[in-house]
């Protein structure tokens, strides 16, 4: 099954190749780390110290891992902690948050078993943490034949995703009996690994470390930056749209404009990809709105411009301190939404869209409190109106916005505290006597995290 695995991924690859040489004309994309991705990365100088080797594929990820990389750092200084990452985007903002505290920070290898075997013997690592929905049956497959413990953490299946691995359920649960420990967000989501084979006595429910991550303190030099710079904070409510895809900046746009008829605000787009700045400014120039960009030398137009494009990298949670009203991206677009937390956790009234697979139990929990306000599915012609609709009652009604803001950052209080759960469980796996010892850990009741 391995074999064939290698096969059908290397036709995927090749199929792919005109579409990643158009993107690595075009931006870069793919051709960067390269060498990398086939497993030449960098000697590391560890000191002699056994490594914790943390993936996390891009930015979602490592704002989750925000907490858990200072606990390891804190907890294990024997250790040293190394980090890969996926995409381009990712390793940009890996660099930015981590460059002091790992030993070394990397592209992740191509799942082929050389590409694998050559990043093991580099890295020799005395366990190996994936964070979330990275699913690779060569790396645990290659590290369960050489002892190295493979821990999910913050594990979640989604729906979709449930869906497509019930295709291989054979093949799945060969791969999950590699992985050596599971550590998931919730009941579901444990249930759904034991569906396609992983053994029980594996998976734990530990919660969300994105309920942790996202309470970690916020830089007030760069909030403070932003305000300065673009005159946030005066009589003009602002609106953070934010991890933005197509077609959801033409609909925020468009929403705007109907919320500008009735209430002064101002509109701050953060785009979830950064190849896709380019595209969004072409969308504001077309809008018939004043506009500026954080990317631009600093200009008189920017106090009064009533949108701005964020386009810079890792200065999100910085933009939320400074919003009265937060849209969260990829909710609207078919892409499972993006992180409800971090605005949420501020206290900030939260605004998404029906698509949240990705962070379904999260927004189910909030959803329950009145912590968030979810639009309803609609069409494309539909939404904007819909958007402006929640919006104008919003800012129109500014108790009622502190009032959910409130609730929103009471429930991510309440929910906190799986990355000490976690460190508990990478601690006992670093201790166990035999290679094959199934550590335990606090699980939380059946009832938590439905």
């Amino acid at each position: 099954m391995y074999l064939l695995y290698s096969l059908l991924l290397t036709i995927g690859l090749i199929a792919a190749s005109p579409l990643f040489v158009i993107e690595a004309l075009r931006n870069g994309k793919y051709i960067v780390g390269l060498t990398q991705r086939l497993g030449r990365i960098p000697r590391i100088n560890s000191n002699n110290l056994p490594i914790i080797w943390l993936h996390c594929v891009s930015v979602g990820e490592l704002a989750a891992a925000r907490t858990l990389v200072d606990a390891i750092i804190d907890r294990f200084p024997s250790h040293r902690l190394v980090v890969s990452t996926t995409t381009i985007t990712g390793q940009n903002v890996a660099r930015q948050m981590f460059s002091k505290q790992a030993a070394a920070i990397f592209y992740f290898p191509i799942d082929w078993a050389w590409t694998v075997r050559r990043v093991l013997r580099i890295v020799q690592p005395a366990t190996v943490l994936i964070m979330e929905t990275e699913l690779w049956p060569r790396l645990f497959h290659e590290c369960h034949h050489r002892g190295i413990p493979v821990l999910l953490i913050n594990g979640r299946i989604s729906a979709r995703s449930f869906h497509r691995y019930k295709l291989v359920r054979t093949f799945m649960g060969d791969v999950l009996r590699n992985l050596f420990l599971a550590l998931m967000q919730s009941n579901r989501d444990a249930e759904r690994l034991r569906e396609l084979g992983m053994p029980e006595e594996r998976i734990r429910t530990i919660g969300n470390l994105k309920f942790d991550s996202a309470a970690a303190i916020v830089d007030d030099n760069a909030s403070e930056l932003l305000r300065n710079r673009f005159g946030f904070g005066g009589s003009q409510p602002l609106i953070v749209a934010a991890s933005t895809h197509d077609p959801e900046e033409q609909i925020v746009i468009e929403a705007f404009k109907l919320v500008r008829n009735q209430c002064q605000a101002r509109l701050l787009i953060v785009p979830r990809h950064p190849e896709r700045f380019d595209e969004v400014v072409s969308l504001l120039k077309h809008s018939g709105l004043s506009w500026s960009r954080r990317s631009r030398e600093p200009s008189p137009v920017d106090v009064g411009a009533e949108v701005i494009l964020l386009d810079s990298i890792g200065e999100l949670r910085a933009a939320y301190a400074l919003a009265d009203i937060a849209f969260v991206g990829g909710s609207i677009a078919r892409r499972g939404g993006h992180n409800v937390l971090e605005p949420a956790a501020l206290g900030i009234c939260v605004v998404t869209g029906p698509h949240t697979d990705n962070f379904a139990v999260a927004t189910s929990v909030l959803l329950d409190e009145d912590a968030i306000i979810q639009l309803p599915d609609a069409s494309p012609s539909e939404t904007p109106a819909k958007l402006a609709s929640v919006l104008t009652e919003l800012l129109s009604d500014k108790a009622k916005r502190h009032e959910v803001g409130q609730r929103a950052q009471a429930v991510c209080h309440r929910n906190t505290g799986a990355t000490e759960r976690t460190v508990e469980a990478i601690a006992t796996v670093l201790s166990r006597s035999s290679p094959s010892e199934v550590p335990s850990a606090p699980s939380l009741p059946a009832t938590a995290f439905k």
